[in-house]
């Protein structure tokens, strides 16, 4: 079955759902085509246009910041043309976007590590960070070779770094010091990690940040996951018992 097209927004009930921040791991992209008998990078074209709906929809919804799972550092192990294909997406969705994202006051910036990227992508990459950097209706971060053990190591690179310059004293590193390191310095923690295809694993994604965050593993595939199955696994979420490792009193 196709995925629809989505032209309304579901909204939030009154005091929304309880979620500030939703990261997803978009999965099922290549799937979704191979079941249509269509190349993988058709499958993640749409893949792309569901994140333009999503992102959309999130105000309406009450998520202030929405993290996707664009590009993994192990993503690096698929083919030369897939890789290369979805640069061009990563790019072309920069160019196509910026002017909107502008208007509808959405910020946008970009998780993971750059060098490895073409320098033309990195410029559009930083571009866009500046143009939309004083926008605060939505947050939208996308994790583009991004890696929770990578960030984590290059974030203690960074620290030792400081500590042998004599500029960070050893004796006064805490969480709130190891997270000013890492990629996602200044972003609040998600409350719920979405994973879409069916898969029930995190992959690497946001280790750190999303040590207390709610999960919700969905067999939909990506490209059929739209702001109505958002709402619903919000909904979800709003049922859920938070409790951090404490107890909740009677």
């Amino acid at each position: 079955m196709a995925a629809k097209d989505i032209s309304t927004t579901p909204l939030a009930p009154e005091g929304g759902y309880g979620v500030g921040h939703v990261a997803i791991i978009m999965d099922g992209n290549g799937r979704w085509a191979k079941n249509r008998g269509w190349p993988r990078l058709v499958g993640h074209r749409r893949g792309a246009e569901r994140v333009k709906q999503i992102v959309r929809a999130c105000p309406d919804l009450g998520v202030k910041w929405v993290t996707v799972y664009a590009f993994s550092t192990e993503n690096w192990k698929r083919s030369t043309e897939e890789v290369l294909g979805l640069m061009g997406i990563f790019a072309r969705y920069i160019e196509g976007e910026a002017e909107r994202l502008a208007a509808e006051n959405v910020r946008m910036r970009f998780i993971g590590g750059r060098e490895r990227l073409d320098p033309k992508l990195q410029k559009l990459m930083a571009g866009i960070e500046a143009r939309t950097a004083q926008y605060d209706r939505l947050n939208l971060t996308v994790a583009i070779n991004y890696g929770g053990r990578d960030e984590l190591t290059r974030a203690a690179r960074r620290m030792a770094e400081e500590v042998a310059a004599g500029r960070l004293d050893p004796a006064s590193v805490d969480q709130d010091t190891y997270e000013a390191f890492l990629d996602t310095a200044g972003i609040p923690d998600p409350d719920l990690v979405i994973r879409t295809s069916g898969e029930t694993r995190t992959s690497n994604f946001l280790p750190w940040q999303a040590a207390y965050a709610e999960y919700e593993f969905t067999p939909t595939l990506w490209p059929d996951f739209g702001p109505e199955q958002l709402a619903e696994v919000l909904s979800r979420f709003s049922g859920r018992e938070r409790r951090f490792g404490g107890v909740v009193s009677a």
